[in-house]
């Protein structure tokens, strides 16, 4: 602990001793020297406070118990004296807190120092790291650039005597320039020299020139005795018609100096006109050239576009149709082989070649069948097939089939022909069946023919009975075509004088002629998909046509191409009749006599009242219904035998343009 003076206060030592001894040894008059080794003295003569010495003698212990040689030795070698200022701050109360304070600033401090110094060890070694990295590019640089360093010094060195031998030729030639330069001095005083000589020489030879002229002129003066007056007057003139004519003569040249010869200028005159003339040729046939150009690049556009427009058109249709089959393979499989298939397939669309491959396939499976199951007697069922109980298939031939329709159909007109009146060919059917093979058979040969007729569709005959058989076509719509033919027919024979049966190709084209008046209502394309489909060529004029095999059928009742297209064109007419009466009736749902008559007689102005009753008896029907749904009536028309009775309007002209 700490020991108080005599007062009671702290002890200042060696401040304290230090005041004693100034004060008991103070002498005024002595030196500074003398006061500071009398206060050295004072100062031994002074003891320790005791806890001064408790505390050092502590901080030896501390410091001898140390082991100095490690890495931390000063930090340890602090601590020490560490405790013993926290130890002495304790004891002074007074000053304790800014004692404190230093104290932790200063810990504060060399903590701060501390964490500084080990930020900046990693920096270190970084630079170290640095420092021998570049220290050994550099050696390596220096090392690499050595033999560059040396070959330079080898060129420097080179450089330095060449500059040297250059400095030896520059004075060199300095010292030949010199000499020169002297050498021609003295030439060019010689030259001068003897430029002088020259002119002199000169003119004594001309003044010798002019005395032996003027010698000679005396001597021819006074051998000859003429006047040098009139000599004189002689060259003067001569000179004067000189300059005349020189300037005369530079005159032509000046005007005439472009001008050429007739000869030549009528030469070029005359191959300027054959050019001229043939460059207005050649410029009328590039001019025709030129617009045939720009006639086939417009047509080419057109084409392109026409091109694309068929690609894009060939790429929507592969995309949304399904391929075409290939049909050929029908031939392995139809009866009678690929002649038979090709026979059956010719002239026929995708969708005909498929009703003649169910039919095909239909009819071979009805010789199979042995019996029909009957229908039964409900008044739904036609009166033909009115039958209970199994009926017995008579396996008949497509050819058996046709034969008996025909007859059938025979029978009917004449029947109709003799009463005047027409009867319901449902219960002429039967009534002829019942006639011919008895009531029992009857239902057979119906229910066999009725079978045939609803398979075999690719044949006319057959499917136009069995069209009207079930009602879904008119029976006027049969007799119709067939006046349509008959009536062409005659047409044809009128022709024939010679009752040949044939045409000549001039004849034929005639006769096409004669087409178009007979049935005015035909376009031209019709006509001539007519004369397309007889397979002759208006333009040959050797060829001979038989008219007659035209209008033939086969055993199996299958009419011509010409035949065919006939009816065809029969039906694609009554289908644009109909559909322009549809537009005509716009948006009604509804139409009634009075609707059908105004569309009738706008898009027909020429029907009779007649005609005109008998379409709305078919469309009304003969009970006279008030009012029917359009599509119900357009169904009803088309079922019938519905015509073009006149040109539609707007068409007359052009029909009679084309006939022109």
């Amino acid at each position: 602990s700490f020991q108080l003076s005599a007062r009671g206060y702290w002890s200042t030592w060696p401040a304290f001793g230090c005041g004693q001894t100034i004060l008991g040894n103070h002498k005024p008059c002595c030196a500074p020297e003398g006061r500071e080794s009398s206060n050295k003295q004072a100062l031994l003569t002074i003891p320790k406070p005791q806890y001064l010495e408790e505390l050092e003698s502590y901080l030896r212990k501390e410091l001898q118990s140390l082991d100095l040689t490690e890495k931390n030795a000063q930090e340890l070698k602090l601590q020490p004296y560490r405790e013993i200022f926290e130890l002495f701050i304790d004891n002074f109360k007074t000053y304790k807190p800014l004692l404190s304070a230093i104290k932790n600033e200063y810990e504060v401090t060399l903590a701060h120092q501390k964490k500084t110094i080990r930020s900046l060890e990693p920096l270190k070694a970084t630079v170290t790291t640095v420092s021998e990295e570049c220290t050994r590019r550099i050696l390596a640089l220096q090392e690499k650039e050595k033999d560059e360093i040396y070959l330079l010094k080898q060129e420097k060195e080179h450089l330095l005597k060449f500059i040297d031998n250059m400095k030896e030729e520059k004075s060199s030639l300095q010292t030949q320039v010199e000499y020169l330069q002297a050498s021609v001095a003295e030439e060019y005083a010689r030259y001068l020299n003897q430029h002088d000589a020259h002119k002199l020489l000169l003119a004594k030879l001309n003044e010798m020139h002019h005395e032996r002229l003027d010698m000679t002129r005396r001597q021819a003066q006074d051998a000859k005795g003429e006047d040098v007056v009139k000599l004189t007057l002689a060259l003067k003139v001569a000179r004067q018609d000189l300059t005349k004519a020189q300037v005369k003569l530079n005159k032509m040249i000046a005007d005439y100096g472009d001008v050429v010869p007739r000869r030549d200028f009528e030469s070029l005159e005359k191959k300027y006109a054959d050019l001229l003339q043939e460059m207005n040729i050649l410029r009328k046939d590039f001019d025709r050239l030129h617009k045939e150009y720009e006639t086939l690049l417009e047509i080419h556009r057109e084409t392109e576009q026409e091109r694309d427009n068929f690609c894009a058109e060939l790429q929507r249709v592969q995309q949304n149709c399904t391929p075409r089959p290939n049909w050929e393979k029908c031939s392995e499989v139809i009866p009678g082989g690929a002649e038979r298939w090709d026979g059956l397939a010719v002239g026929k669309t995708s969708e005909q070649l498929v009703d003649v491959l169910l039919e095909e396939i239909g009819t071979a499976a009805l010789k199979e069948i042995n019996v029909f199951p009957g229908w039964g007697k409900g008044g739904n069922v036609p009166v033909y097939l009115r039958h209970e109980g199994e009926v017995k298939n008579k396996k008949l031939t497509k050819k058996d089939v046709v034969n008996i329709l025909k007859d059938i159909w025979k029978e009917k007109i004449a029947l109709e022909q003799q009463t005047g009146k027409r009867s319901s060919l449902p219960e002429f059917f039967l009534s002829y069946l019942q006639k011919k093979f008895g009531d029992a058979a009857a239902m057979e040969w119906s229910y066999t023919l009725y079978e045939n007729m609803r398979l075999c569709r690719s044949n006319h005959v057959l499917s136009s009975f069995y069209d009207i058989l079930t009602g879904k076509v008119g029976e006027e719509q049969y007799h119709s075509q067939n006046e349509l033919i008959s009536s062409l027919q005659k047409e044809l024979a009128a022709c024939d004088g010679l009752n040949s049966g044939s045409l000549t190709s001039e004849q034929f084209r005639q006769e096409a002629d004669t087409v178009r008046e007979t049935f005015p209502l035909k376009r031209k394309e019709s006509v001539q998909e007519l004369v397309d489909a007889s397979g002759c060529k208006l333009d040959s004029t050797e060829d001979t046509i038989n008219y007659i095999s035209l209008f033939e059928e086969d055993e199996e009742g299958n009419a011509t191409p010409f035949v065919a297209k006939l009816r065809s064109q029969y039906v694609r007419e009554k289908q644009e009749y109909l559909r322009q009466l549809r537009n005509k009736l716009g948006g009604l749902m509804e139409v009634n006599a009075d609707d059908l008559k105004a569309a009738f007689c706008s898009i027909d102005p020429d029907i009779d009242d007649q005609r005109l009753e008998t379409y709305l008896g078919l469309a009304l029907q003969a009970g006279g219904e008030g009012a029917v749904a359009v599509e119900t009536a357009l169904e009803r028309l088309l079922a019938g035998d519905v015509r073009r009775v006149g040109p539609a309007p707007g068409e007359g002209s052009t029909a009679s343009s084309e006939g022109e």
